[in-house]
């Protein structure tokens, strides 16, 4: 059984950063790597950072240069690095373990951890 525990969220001022840590324990049958989704209130869960099945790393546009995504393999770790944070960053962040989808021809998430709370206050 996969689990996801995320850590590192919190408050910070704009222009100012955090970072999100999460750790995987167990297995995922074609996995994939890991990836950092956000949801605003009210509204879907959309991707920040993640790997696709090319192995590289892909980031919505709007974080483009100010987050960076980077993972132990050995420790089972994804982190999320986030700087410049802006207001508009405000969501919960939540962790995805990522497998193959062959149809889909991408890596897709199929376990979540628990989110954690990112709040950008001016």
């Amino acid at each position: 059984q996969v689990q996801l525990v995320e850590s590192g969220g919190g408050s910070v001022q704009a222009g100012g950063s955090l970072k999100l840590s999460c750790q995987r324990s167990g297995t995922v049958d074609y996995y994939c790597g890991m990836g950092w989704f956000r949801q605003f209130p009210g509204k879907e869960r959309e991707k920040v950072a993640w790997f696709e099945n090319d192995g590289g790393i892909r980031y919505l546009e709007s974080v483009k240069g100010r987050f960076t995504l980077s993972h132990d393999d050995i420790k089972q770790t994804v982190d999320l690095q986030m700087e410049s944070l802006e207001i508009g960053d405000s969501a919960v962040f939540f962790c995805a373990a990522l497998k193959i989808s062959y149809s889909a021809k991408r890596c897709i998430p199929i376990v979540w951890g628990q989110g954690t709370q990112v709040t950008v206050s001016s």
